[in-house]
């Protein structure tokens, strides 16, 4: 990330933000990056909080349909001068997607749900959910052989998965390393109404250059990497 004023960039540049009481992680880029290859027209972020998922995934693909949908009126204020500032267009929809009623279907659904347990945040953000009732409400927003995709703790896997098994298959799991050498973070990825097998990657190191830094997607990446293997 680099910093201007109030404004930082990720992506090496290619997407910004407003500096505020919450700025997107490398969560958000991992996020997108895992996604940013599959054609799609229409894609959901729920919880999409200041926007770094969704415009981090807008500015690596070719996605012109856009939802973001968050409890928060704060999160989604300043998700909307973020999309202005990188001249993107957001549909922001105030709403809690525990009971969000619609028959909206989209073709990617991409969350980085609240995993942490605590205190509270100060924006009035969902904290302390369940996780497994979150994924389900989530995936229920997919469309038929549609994409889900979310990136939680390590501690977490086990809540995604047993909520995915029943309605999807063509399971990814994908760890993402801290220099521990443990999973720090893993990104699930799945499939609605398909019936293929889950696979395990051996992953990458969480502050790997080429997506951080270059705003490379996954595929892309291991790509790179096996060639130069």
């Amino acid at each position: 990330m680099s910093e201007k004023q109030d404004i930082f960039t990720m992506l090496g540049g290619r997407a910004a933000f407003y500096r505020g009481t919450y700025n997107p992680t490398s969560d958000a880029v991992w996020l997108a990056a895992a996604v940013a290859h599959i054609h799609a027209k229409t894609v959901l972020d729920i919880g999409v909080g200041t926007g770094g998922a969704i415009l981090c995934l807008m500015a690596n693909s070719d996605i012109k349909s856009a939802t973001g949908l968050d409890i928060s009126d704060t999160m989604l204020t300043q998700c909307a001068k973020n999309a202005t500032l990188n001249n993107r267009t957001i549909e922001l929809i105030n709403a809690d997607i525990m009971n969000w009623r619609t028959p909206r279907t989209f073709d990617i659904v991409i969350t980085n749900p609240p995993y942490f347990r605590g205190t509270p945040a100060a924006h009035n953000a969902h904290h302390n959910v369940d996780l497994v009732k979150w994924t389900k409400k989530s995936v229920a927003r997919v469309r038929p052989r549609g994409t889900f995709c979310t990136i939680v703790d390590a501690g977490a896997v086990s809540d995604i998965i047993s909520a995915l098994n029943p309605v999807c298959g063509d399971i990814t799991i994908f760890p993402l390393f801290s220099n521990k050498h443990t999973a720090e973070r893993v990104i699930i990825r799945a499939r609605v109404g398909t019936h293929g097998p889950t696979s395990v990657f051996d992953g990458l190191a969480m502050n790997c250059e080429m997506i951080l830094r270059d705003g490379l997607t996954i595929s892309d990446t291991l790509a790179k990497l096996d060639s130069q293997c």
